[in-house]
């Protein structure tokens, strides 16, 4: 017996892997998912509600992903993944923070052998304006010496 490939529903809504996701996508990916483990999406079926009890996620914020109106905040989606369990990396690509080409490059990447400077960090995320790069960089400091003050040392080097 031969079994279809997987093929996750953002590649199929969105063969693109370079464009990212569109509210409207992520709200059909939404839904899908929810249908898929059981909540009835119909009018009055009661889906909504339950899975925003299921999920500790405002019902109002559960209407308005389903309804495409939006981006969900960043804690949102993390709470998605954890309640429907998926990787983080798969909803993030299906709300269209990333795309499967990006991730990709993100999992193949080695190590950094040295600590990313602020200057560093800035080019890789395509900060590019000079006043826009002083400004990442300040900002970088800034949270550097208050993390020093408050005797919370280097967190992470890499």
């Amino acid at each position: 017996m031969t079994h279809a490939r997987y093929v996750p529903f953002m590649d199929r809504r969105n063969p693109h892997r370079d464009k990212r996701a569109t509210p409207e996508e992520f709200a059909a990916w939404l839904r899908e998912q929810l249908e898929r483990r059981g909540y009835d999406l119909r009018p009055r079926g009661g889906g909504q509600t339950r899975f925003a009890a299921d999920s500790g996620i405002a019902q109002s914020s559960v209407s308005r992903m389903l309804r495409g109106q939006g981006a969900p905040e960043t804690r949102v989606l993390e709470t998605l993944a954890e309640t429907l369990d998926l990787p983080l990396a798969e909803v993030l690509v299906a709300a269209g923070i990333l795309t499967r080409d990006v991730l990709h490059a993100i999992r193949q990447q080695s190590p950094r052998t040295a600590p990313l400077t602020p200057e560093a960090a800035a080019e890789e995320l395509g900060i590019t304006d000079p006043q826009k790069v002083e400004l990442f960089v300040s900002m970088t400091e800034t949270l550097r010496k208050q993390r020093a003050k408050n005797g919370e040392g280097n967190i992470a080097e890499n």
